[in-house]
């Protein structure tokens, strides 16, 4: 298949994901796809909704653990992110041929946190629905300076803490049942494209044993 990214990178990345749990990669979006990505997000911020905690019927709206708004994609109906959901497949090719896993899907949201807008530590995995394998953030802001805020906070093994700007292009992927993490208050607004990896519970392979 025809690649954004070349070999060596993805087996770098897979590498960092395999002994850390997560990766983070700088412009991982190309200049044309960034702001392409961009243009659409603000196209639809009028059609955000406020974003809840739990899956289906235990969803519901609490500010004080989580303060954004997101707007959730659809391949057959956004076409005009077709460039970005070739990425994606990209993604989920490279994840099943380097670390044996059985991805059979995704789900990805436009995210919003305005200015006060925050996400207490959390892991991306449901009580009662533990198909998301890999988490997968694409940043879309421009200018992003320290002092802004927003930046995930992602807690380690050894029970220290990273934090990760959230820079213009850049992407963090690491797996979503065992990395806690956090978005920490924004003091503007932050934009992201945030998505999940989805498996099948059979053959889950060598990445988790």
């Amino acid at each position: 298949m025809k690649t954004v990214h070349g070999e060596e990178n993805w087996l770098s990345w897979m590498d960092d994901i395999s002994e850390n749990d997560y990766v983070v990669v700088d412009q991982f979006l190309p200049q044309d796809l960034y702001e392409k990505v961009r243009s659409f997000f603000l196209s639809k911020l009028n059609s955000f909704t406020e974003a809840g905690i739990g899956a289906n019927a235990d969803n519901q709206i609490n500010t004080k653990v989580r303060g954004d708004f997101t707007y959730w994609l659809d391949r057959k109906r956004d076409t005009e992110l077709e460039p970005f959901w070739f990425l994606v497949d990209e993604i989920v090719h490279m994840f099943n041929r380097y670390c044996y896993l059985s991805l059979s899907g995704y789900e990805f949201h436009l995210a919003h946190y305005p200015s006060g807008g925050h996400y207490d530590k959390h892991l991306d995995q449901f009580e009662h629905r533990n198909n998301r394998m890999i988490s997968v953030i694409m940043y879309l802001n421009e200018n992003w300076q320290p002092g802004d805020g927003g930046e995930l906070e992602i807690f380690e093994k050894d029970g220290s803490n990273f934090l990760v700007e959230p820079l213009a292009a850049r992407c963090v992927m690491f797996k979503s049942a065992t990395v806690p993490h956090a978005v920490l208050e924004a003091h503007k607004s932050r934009f992201s494209l945030t998505g999940w990896l989805l498996y099948q519970p059979s053959a889950l392979g060598k990445f988790f044993g």
